[in-house]
């Protein structure tokens, strides 16, 4: 499995914060320990609680050390499995290159660890779902009017659909709502209404949320429930403008996952969807 810098670092600051609590030290005495053990490295308080709260990007090898002689870990093979997830922790993904269309590339980062995507879409197919030709049309209707950065918004999407195909591929479920196969632009919504019947397989699995549903518990937007497995849950929300909010927090996550169960079962069940989609097909495919 693809590993995600982020999420190593999450597990890194967690299983820190635990070494200290379980040695009965503040960050303050702790702090106050690494000094008196490495004079010549800065310390203070708040670079404790930085590290804890994934704050430091990389944490050097010899800060973790001293980190782990102050909580008492002695044991070389623990010792060393510490020092190997730092490690994994600074390694910079594929999207890294991707920076200039990504941002910070957090969600995708998240992406490609997953062990199971659940997802609710709005106003659009999924982008790990989605054919070219529709990616290139969503994305110039966001504004970008540049052919070049055009090509590689669309180029790292068809990356991004890479772990589908891969061994460990994670498996995905998607909701989405009838209202975005309304706004299916006419010269791709064959191809994407296709492509979206074929992929599906046991561990892919596609509902569609009818507009006859009525009123429902996912009305209030789109959004995405990450699993890892060996890290806690969490939600990407879809905002404005193409950024996103992660939701971290045990209780707000189970508030989303709850919101989805709701959506799942107000939809389509898999076969039904699967014979909307084809009715569909067949329509579109009739006027053509």
């Amino acid at each position: 499995m693809a590993s995600s810098p982020m999420l190593r670092r999450g597990r890194l600051a967690r299983q820190l914060l635990r070494l200290r609590e379980e040695a009965g030290l503040t960050a303050k005495v702790a702090a106050a320990e690494a000094k008196k053990r490495a004079p010549g490295r800065s310390w203070s308080e708040s670079k404790i609680t930085r590290i804890e709260n994934r704050k430091v990007l990389r944490v050097r090898e010899v800060d973790l050390r001293v980190l782990l002689d102050i909580y008492g870990v002695t044991d070389e093979t623990q010792r060393e499995a510490y020092l190997k997830l730092a490690r994994e922790a600074s390694i910079s993904g594929w999207w890294y290159g991707y920076r200039d269309v990504l941002g910070a590339g957090t969600y995708v980062d998240m992406e490609n660890e997953a062990s199971l995507i659940r997802t609710y879409q709005v106003q659009y197919v999924p982008g790990l779902l989605q054919t070219e030709a529709y990616a290139r049309a969503v994305i110039r209707s966001g504004g970008v009017t540049d052919d070049a950065e055009i090509d590689r918004r669309v180029e790292v999407r068809m990356m991004r659909q890479h772990l589908l195909s891969r061994t460990d591929a994670p498996r995905l479920w998607a909701v989405i709502d009838e209202t975005a196969f309304r706004k299916l632009p006419s010269d791709v919504a064959v191809d994407q209404i296709r492509h979206l019947i074929d992929i599906q397989r046991p561990s892919l699995r596609i509902q569609v949320l009818p507009d006859e549903a009525g009123p429902h518990a996912g009305m209030d937007g789109s959004f995405v429930v990450l699993d890892f497995p060996s890290d806690p849950t969490v939600v990407y929300v879809e905002q404005v403008g193409g950024g996103g909010l992660l939701v971290e927090e045990p209780e707000q996550t189970t508030i989303y996952e709850t919101v989805l169960d709701h959506v799942q079962a107000a939809a389509l069940s898999v076969e039904a969807s699967r014979a909307w989609l084809e009715d569909r097909l067949s329509r579109l495919e009739e006027r053509t």
